[in-house]
């Protein structure tokens, strides 16, 4: 059997496997962002998200990745066995954006951005997901500012490093 297709329809299909909010989940004893030198948010036990939205993706991505994270068993319980959710200890969430998540590198050495989403499409999608975490959560979501030059600090613990990635779940 013999298929036919298009430079087209080739593309379209390459973007479609590419379509993806990536959250980079940290397992932190604590960390913060500081904007000019301005404590932005700041946390105690609990998870760094680092999030990288695309322009296709929707409030199905975002509404399925905060209920993955608030679930996600990934502390210790009285066995040291990485049984408890987010819920389950009462730990916090410190929210990131950050495009780069989305970086091409396949050619050159200049990474290229061209699959991170416009601010236009981005900064709606980042407050909604910030409001699913705080809703599935049930109390306040600490976040750096979107677009902001930000440093950001976290002492790791572990290291417990998870990447999410939205393409994923199905």
């Amino acid at each position: 059997m013999r298929f036919l297709f298009s430079f087209s329809d080739i593309y379209q299909i390459i973007q479609a496997k590419v379509k993806n909010v990536i959250a980079v989940i940290q397992r932190v004893s604590e960390a913060k962002v500081e904007i000019e030198n301005q404590i932005s948010g700041k946390i105690g036990v609990g998870i760094m998200v680092l999030l990288g939205i695309e322009a296709e993706d929707g409030e199905e991505d975002i509404n399925w990745l905060s209920n993955k994270i608030i679930k996600l068993r990934i502390f210790d319980d009285d066995h040291g066995v990485m049984n408890k959710s987010l819920v389950d200890i009462e730990g916090d969430i410190l929210l990131v954006s950050q495009f780069t998540l989305h970086a091409s590198t396949k050619k050159g050495n200049r990474p290229s951005y061209i699959k991170a989403a416009r601010p236009e499409i981005s900064i709606p999608l980042y407050e909604k997901f910030k409001d699913a975490l705080k809703s599935d959560l049930g109390r306040e979501i600490q976040s750096g500012k979107f677009g902001a030059m930000m440093q950001v600090s976290l002492c790791n613990n572990g290291p417990v490093t998870i990447i999410i990635d939205t393409k994923d779940k199905k």
